[in-house]
């Protein structure tokens, strides 16, 4: 009790580590030469790959073909052969339409296909042929009254055709259930049974 009166016996430190300054900045200075000498590298590369700009889409996505059809899923199979909707060009397969959709118009598959995501901007000269092709495929004067009623009787005529068709059919129909309905009379079971028929006002 006196020596802790006395203030002799202090607090004991020594646990707490010591770092060492120099040690510190000779591991920065490494780490700064090595970035250095990585940015060299990549710099030696060349330049970065140039890609074509955003372009339309020249085929069909097809999302339906495969739509309410049944398939056996094996761990072992290829990716193309699993479920889902399978991109050849990544290797990958997505389960959702959606994201079908989300990776097809995405940054990687286009990268994939060489395509940065900036579109190319039209100039003057493509902006007025594309007005013209429009003009000449939408010409106002071609189109008429006249038009319009032909084109208004050939569909009630396409209508009424479909709906004769679906009526005939369901006659068809009628007719093959009552002759499954009806039983065949076999004469030979009829005369060993010891009846020659029975008797209807069908002959």
């Amino acid at each position: 009790m006196g020596e802790a009166s006395n203030g002799v016996g202090g607090v004991d430190n020594t646990f707490r580590k010591k770092f060492d300054r120099e040690e510190y900045l000779q591991r920065a200075r490494e780490r700064q030469e090595k970035e250095a000498e990585g940015q060299g590298k990549s710099k030696a590369r060349g330049p970065p790959v140039q890609r074509k700009p955003l372009k339309q889409r020249d085929y069909h996505v097809d999302l339906e073909s495969r739509l309410g059809k049944t398939q056996v899923v094996t761990p072992v199979a290829p990716l193309s052969q699993q479920a889902g909707y399978y991109c050849s060009v990544c290797e990958c397969v997505v389960k959702d339409s959606a994201n079908y959709l989300d990776h097809i118009n995405g940054k990687k598959h286009q990268r994939a296909l060489g395509m940065s995501m900036r579109v190319e901007r039209a100039s003057l000269e493509q902006v007025q042929q594309r007005f013209e092709s429009l003009k000449k495929r939408k010409d106002p004067g071609s189109f008429s009254e006249q038009d319009f009623d032909e084109r208004i009787l050939k569909q009630q005529l396409e209508e009424e055709e479909r709906k004769r068709e679906r009526r005939e059919k369901k006659k068809e129909k009628k007719r093959e259930k009552t002759v499954e309905e009806e039983p065949e009379e076999d004469p030979d079971v009829a005369a060993l049974m010891g009846f020659g028929g029975f008797r209807t006002s069908k002959k």
